[in-house]
């Protein structure tokens, strides 16, 4: 009886189990569900009584209770082993605001078809829905689908890895696999929008003597030649040396002499203001707040707002064949070298996506540190949402040395904040430094191309 009574305990302990049993194989992971022990429970009785009473009808149930075991756990087993999963990135570069296009294609490798097969993603991308359940794939059958998944957050974002799960039809064993190979990342740039006008910069007549700095945008002044490199344009070789070399050779170009610009970014942590929305917004199905009349609706944060302005202001400059340049004090100290073209902006881009506000340094001493390596007529483009006047000093010192500065406030009271931003505003038209201020909800077309 003791005996009997340590059996009972012990069956309804597996049976109040929450968390199922796991156990490791080489193919992926076994889970042992709650039927599995009910069962395996009317296994040992009966086992127990054939043996007690002598009766073949408690042994037939017995050996036919062990089989449907066995069956269960071969045929899960034979379903995982032959599931084969091929996963491919169409764009593993996009933009907020636009779509990530994803492809997947199964193939059941078996002579059986499989009951069911649960596909779970664990990318990081936001609302990124591939997880799903396939039912009754047949034997050699393939089947495909497209996922498409508008980017609502900027950032670099790992694609995987995939969990696959099949079990038997019974419900006894699931057995677990990771796909870990159909593991990628893709990164999200911030959004643009442009500018039809901005404010006018100074240097703008060409004179003077070439930048001695590289640059892979042609212009008018050729630094030298070198040997041909992979990636290198066509429209860059010279012939005549190619000819005279019998090898490929091409033209290295500098800057000519007219300003750059730069922008100066402003991520200190403390000065930021909107963060609520990390928690809140993410949990909600935003898909039809970010298109709405083909306005593009940014995150309530000066964080999110201050980037996808420093991203616009840069591609209307370029735009304009002017060189760009870029710093800011993240979690690192992050300087882009001014330069021309498409590759200057995707240069930009690929910073600015993973660029977040975790700075300690104060705006006005950013601008102290950097600006001092500024000559004459550099133009100087200032996003913060501060309320601080020091760095309007420091602006207003600039721009007696001849810079042209150009400042954009983020108002951060529109985001939640309690910073007198306004003041910082006031204080910088009074010193004749044409400022933007920028609202929540604010249309940034409208509002820089005043």
């Amino acid at each position: 009886m003791k005996l009997w009574a340590n059996v009972r305990r012990a069956a309804r302990r597996f049976l109040r189990r929450d968390q199922p049993l796991w156990l490791p194989l080489r193919s992926g992971a076994l889970r042992v569900t709650t039927r599995h022990w009910v069962l395996l429970f009317v296994w040992i009785i009966l086992t127990l009584l054939a043996y007690q009473t002598g009766r073949d009808i408690f042994f037939r149930v017995s050996y036919l209770v062990l089989a449907i075991e066995i069956f269960s756990c071969l045929w899960a087993l034979y379903g995982i082993a032959t599931f084969r999963l091929e996963r491919k990135t169409i764009t593993p570069r996009s933009q907020v605001g636009r779509f990530v296009e994803e492809q997947f294609l199964t193939h059941n490798t078996g002579r059986l078809t499989k009951i069911w097969i649960e596909v779970r993603d664990e990318s990081e991308l936001p609302a990124h829905r591939v997880s799903r359940v396939l039912n009754a794939l047949g034997a050699r059958a393939r089947w495909g689908w497209t996922v498409r998944t508008l980017c609502r957050q900027r950032g670099r974002f790992r694609m995987g890895p995939v969990t696959i799960a099949t079990g038997d039809p019974f419900g006894l064993f699931v057995f677990h696999r990771r796909l870990r190979e159909t593991s990628s990342a893709i990164t999200v740039y911030p959004a643009t929008v442009d500018l039809l006008t901005f404010a006018s910069l100074q240097g703008q007549m060409p004179g003077g003597e070439a930048i001695q700095r590289r640059t892979h945008h042609i212009t008018t002044n050729v630094a030298g030649t070198r040997e041909y490199a992979p990636g290198d344009s066509f429209n860059r070789i010279h012939w005549r040396s190619t000819a005279r070399m019998e090898r490929l050779i091409v033209k290295e170009f500098e800057l000519d002499p007219s300003a750059d610009v730069w922008i100066y970014l402003d991520l200190e942590r403390d000065v930021q203001a909107g963060q609520w929305y990390k928690d809140a917004w993410r949990e909600r199905d935003l898909t039809s707040l970010w298109l709405r009349s083909e306005q593009l609706r940014l995150p309530p944060s000066t964080e999110e707002y201050s980037v996808t302005i420093a991203a616009s202001i840069a591609k209307y400059f370029l735009r304009q064949q002017r060189a760009v340049g870029f710093a800011a004090y993240g979690h690192t100290r992050e300087i882009v070298q001014p330069d021309r073209g498409e590759r200057q902006m995707t240069r930009l881009l690929e910073v600015l996506a993973v660029l977040r506000a975790e700075g300690r340094m104060r705006f006005a001493d950013l601008l102290a540190l950097e600006g001092a390596r500024l000559g004459r007529n550099h133009t100087l483009v200032a996003i913060t949402p501060s309320a601080e006047l020091e760095h309007v000093k420091v602006l207003r010192e600039m721009k007696r040395r001849g810079l042209r500065v150009i400042a954009v406030v983020v108002d951060a009271n529109t985001f939640g904040g309690r910073a007198d931003t306004e003041r910082a505003a006031v204080e910088l038209i009074a010193s004749g430094v044409p400022t933007y201020v920028v609202k929540e909800a604010d249309e940034l077309a409208r509002v820089l191309g005043k």
